[in-house]
């Protein structure tokens, strides 16, 4: 049986569909990774099938202001959606798809009769438990929260507008516009599994039928990854420090961002390592080092702290690895998730992005890791995370969607 999993945006939007494909392979499916260019080594080296998605404009992870979000976005989409027909062969038996992918994937599995299953990083469906994820992290009151995420539901149909109708014409379907396909999925009680932990967003109880909080999907073979023998020297040389890093977030501010990090951990008096990310973070020094990618697993464990800009996919790691976490969430869904972290007790209060000063980062270091509550509310996530088989669940769904 073959499936292929439709997924799209920055690297924490893709790589965790790499652990849920490598599951899906291993239990015996030909199994297809579609999203851009730029992911295609990411998808190979863990044993997929790599098919690419026409996306090659700036993805949203790269911007900061919410309307240059929107904008990027829609561009992002209209690219996305010019070839979106062309990703599925005619041997495809099941259609898996992201947020980002779900609103074009659905016209594509009505045309050719394929089953489809979302599976989901972020919480999209309306709830009084908190706002939407893309609009802010202040909880509005339950009336104002489900009334918020309509609206949020609305606008992201919006952005869909022009690509879903030209995938519509290519795929000689008559006009639907997104906002109707989306109640029609509703009405159907259509499945979305989410890849998160209950431990950091518990199923809404007021949420319809068909939607489930499975736990994450963890990229494969970190755990046996070593770590670069400069980073194992340094670990070893000192207490444990804290990693600052803002993945694929403020390109080009990292002059100044490596200032404030290089500051902060001076006041705070901590040893610190930088991971340079698209920011281009960079410091020498004794008790500093300039670090690239590495794996999260055989990091996470051994720091006093992560420094982080809020994303999905690096909130989760920290919680996994029980590291307290300091959060500067700069667009997107990141004040969502650094809210969260921050309502369980595992990180601070988040900086926002605009305020960050190397004074504030200091305290909120000084708070993460001489105070004990937030390594503790961390380790208890962790052990809660550890019992989780999201990947199980998908592949256990599969099963039951397709009675193979």
């Amino acid at each position: 049986m073959r499936i292929l999993i439709a997924a799209a945006g920055s690297r924490g939007d893709v790589a965790p569909y790499t652990g849920l494909g490598t599951e899906l392979r291993r239990a015996g499916y030909d199994v297809t990774l579609a999203t851009t260019d730029t992911f295609a080594p990411l998808v190979r080296d863990a044993g997929l099938r790599f098919r690419s998605l026409p996306a090659g404009a700036r993805t949203p992870g790269g911007v900061t202001g919410h309307r240059e979000l929107m904008r990027t976005a829609a561009a992002f989409i209209s690219e996305m959606g010019q070839g979106f027909a062309d990703v599925m062969d005619a041997g495809t038996d099941l259609l898996l798809l992201s947020t980002t992918t779900a609103p074009l994937g659905w016209h594509l599995a009505e045309a050719t009769g394929t089953p489809s299953l979302g599976v989901y990083l972020q919480p999209t469906e309306p709830t009084g438990d908190f706002p939407p994820v893309v609009t802010g992290s202040r909880s509005l009151g339950r009336l104002a929260n489900r009334a918020a995420g309509r609206f949020a539901l609305r606008m992201a149909d919006r952005v869909y507008e022009q690509a879903v109708a030209k995938l519509r014409r290519r795929l000689q379907l008559p006009p639907a516009p997104p906002s109707g396909m989306r109640r029609r999925q509703t009405r159907a009680n259509w499945p979305v599994l989410h890849g998160f932990s209950t431990a950091l967003v518990p199923r809404p109880t007021d949420w319809r039928p068909g939607l489930e909080v499975v736990g994450n999907w963890w990229p494969p073979h970190e755990e046996a990854e070593r770590l670069p023998a400069d980073l194992e020297d340094f670990l070893r040389a000192g207490p444990p420090p804290v990693l600052i890093g803002f993945g694929s977030m403020a390109s080009g501010d990292g002059e100044r961002l490596s200032e404030i990090a290089v500051q902060a951990l001076h006041r705070a008096g901590l040893r610190g390592i930088l991971q340079a990310g698209s920011a281009g973070l960079s410091a020498d020094g004794n008790d500093v080092l300039t670090i690239g990618d590495v794996p999260h697993a055989p990091l996470f464990p051994r720091l006093a702290a992560v420094v982080h800009h809020g994303g999905a996919g690096t909130a989760a790691a920290a919680l996994r690895a029980g590291a307290p976490a300091v959060t500067v969430p700069v667009t997107a869904d990141q004040p969502f998730w650094a809210a969260r972290l921050a309502a369980i007790g595992a990180a601070t209060d988040p900086i926002p992005f605009r305020s960050l000063t190397a004074e504030r980062l200091a305290d909120s270091l000084h708070r993460v890791v001489k105070e004990q509550a937030h390594g503790r509310a961390a380790a208890g996530a962790a052990r809660q995370l550890v019992t989780e088989d999201g990947a199980g669940q998908v592949l256990k769904a599969v099963r039951q969607l397709t009675g193979g």
